[in-house]
């Protein structure tokens, strides 16, 4: 591994000097990988509360920063480069407040939280915007794909049609989607469940796939899917039951793995013709039990591991990683931002915000 390093408060930002420490590490080409895409990306972690930006400097090093928001989950990159990030109870996005070819000292995004819309704890999962670039999202909680509303917490769009209602209790733990066309086309649960918290009696093998326009299930038996997306005309997404990545053949239902993941995988964006992964390691000591994903890391003699595995979509090969260590253990969303090399953010836990002021243009 090349790049290991702690997180220091200068390159993280907020608070992350306050709390237990964390170390990122690139596999040994992962930095120059990224410096030739003109690119960087960021992702989430629930489990701390932190969205990371992650980039490279001009001499090769990679560039890292971090801000705190409350269970960070689902991103989403709009056309227009603005950034929306769940928190616990908001949704939140983001400006990039530098123009083109500005500079922040080493940084040439800097993105800003301009605005702030109250769901509630809707547990939101995965987030896209639809043709008019308006954020829509997975609430998981209320089973349903939904909308910001302008006089309350969110506006119902749809929800599977084994949902007879809408309802604050997390049934079918549909926690994915992706859009064709500026709308929804396909959405995973868990399971088929109608009944509050069943879903995680399906854990193993009752998790679907659903085409949104017509409410037909597509594909069937898996093992608690995530983070469906349509690439080059090929849906993907994640059997996280079992730790394989690949994608579903719609003609016949049939999930084909193209890589194995040694961990819990959520989260997948592409770039160029590479997958980025996220992957984790357990919450607790029997959070895979029941899954064949235990079995399977029992079998390869592994542990689990927390990184974003670069995956050739090709070949199936895991080119690079960047292992996060420490504190760190889950992540959830994976969000490339193009034609940005070293981004960083700004957050709500430090006055650095109350003089970053950018005047529209008149």
């Amino acid at each position: 591994m090349e790049h290991q390093r702690p997180v220091d408060p200068e390159a993280a930002g907020d608070d992350l000097a306050a709390g237990p420490r964390l170390e990122l590490a690139g596999s040994r080409l992962f930095a120059s990988w990224l410096a030739t895409r003109n690119a960087s990306l960021a992702f989430t972690t629930y489990q701390a509360g932190k969205v990371f930006f992650v980039g490279v400097r001009p001499d090769g090093r990679l560039s890292v920063f971090e801000r705190t928001f409350p269970r960070c989950m689902g991103m989403g990159l709009t056309r227009g480069g603005a950034l929306w990030l769940s928190s616990l109870h908001r949704l939140i996005r983001f400006e990039n407040f530098l123009d083109q070819g500005e500079r922040r000292g080493d940084h040439d995004a800097l993105y800003v939280p301009v605005a702030a819309h109250t769901t509630g704890d809707i547990d939101v999962h995965d987030i896209h915007p639809d043709a008019e670039d308006r954020p829509v999202f997975a609430a998981t909680r209320f089973n349903c794909l939904a909308g910001l509303s302008e006089r309350g917490s969110f506006t119902p769009l749809w929800r599977p049609p084994f949902i007879d209602r809408l309802a604050a209790e997390d049934r079918c733990h549909l926690n994915g989607f992706c859009m064709r066309g500026g709308a929804p086309a396909y959405a995973t649960c868990v399971s088929r469940s109608n009944v509050a918290e069943g879903w995680r009696e399906g854990r193993r093998d009752g998790g679907v796939v659903i085409d949104v326009p017509s409410g037909e299930i597509v594909a069937g038996g898996l093992s608690m899917p995530h983070s469906p997306r349509l690439h080059d005309g090929r849906l993907w997404l994640i059997h996280s039951g079992t730790g394989e990545f690949g994608q579903v053949d719609l003609a016949t239902g049939r999930f084909e793995p193209v890589c194995f993941l040694p961990g819990f995988a959520r989260g997948v964006t592409f770039l160029g013709d590479h997958a980025i992964v996220g992957v984790s390691r357990p919450r607790g000591d029997r959070a895979f039990a029941g899954l064949a994903l235990q079995e399977r890391l029992d079998r390869e003699g592994v542990g689990a591991r927390c990184e974003l595995a670069i995956v050739n979509l090709a070949t199936g090969d895991v080119e690079h990683q960047l292992s996060v260590g420490g504190v760190v253990e889950e992540l959830y969303d994976v969000a490339v931002l193009p034609g940005v090399t070293t981004p960083m953010a700004l957050g709500f836990r430090t006055d650095e915000i109350r003089f970053t002021v950018k005047p529209t243009p008149l």
